[in-house]
């Protein structure tokens, strides 16, 4: 099963490296992750999908909590949550294409005219897949996309 995990750490040197090793020592595959500074500029919100069964899940939890620079770790894969992802994609500016992505909710933010333009598009994971796979192959220059970023739905926050 896929997992969300939701991580607090002291924002310092090393901290990702280590997590990181802590999930290949032990064969476990990091899907994706997506890191960056919370409003308290000393702790980062790391947000890591990984696949695997409640028990390996679990246990993933217990060794991120025994790192020193992690301060506390959510599995919000059974929680009702919210996830988003983005999509940069440049393109050709060729027929409707333009017209098409702006109508599947694409925000145009480069724009040449005749030549590319380069679109964002937010989304639940499963929206970006279906937007990115909207777009023929042969019009793609360039797509970077983010991996989930989730919070859980309420009025309690994920906070030190």
């Amino acid at each position: 099963m896929r997992h969300t995990i939701t991580i607090l750490v002291e924002n310092e040197f090393g901290v990702l490296t280590r997590i990181a090793g802590l999930f290949s020592a032990r064969g476990y595959n990091i899907e994706t992750l997506n890191v960056a500074p919370t409003a308290d500029e000393t702790v980062s919100r790391l947000t890591l999908v990984t696949i695997g069964d409640e028990k390996t899940v679990e246990q993933i939890k217990k060794q991120l909590n025994k790192l020193i620079p992690v301060i506390k770790t959510e599995d919000i894969s059974h929680m009702v949550h919210i996830e988003r992802g983005l999509l940069m994609l440049k393109v050709v500016d060729a027929g409707e294409l333009l017209k098409t992505s702006e109508a599947a909710g694409a925000k145009v933010i480069d724009h040449e005219a005749g030549n590319y333009f380069i679109a964002e598009f937010t989304g639940s994971p499963e929206e970006v897949d279906v937007f990115l796979a909207s777009i023929d192959e042969e019009y793609i220059i360039e797509a970077s996309r983010t991996g989930p970023v989730g919070m859980r739905r309420g009025s309690k926050g994920f906070v030190v």
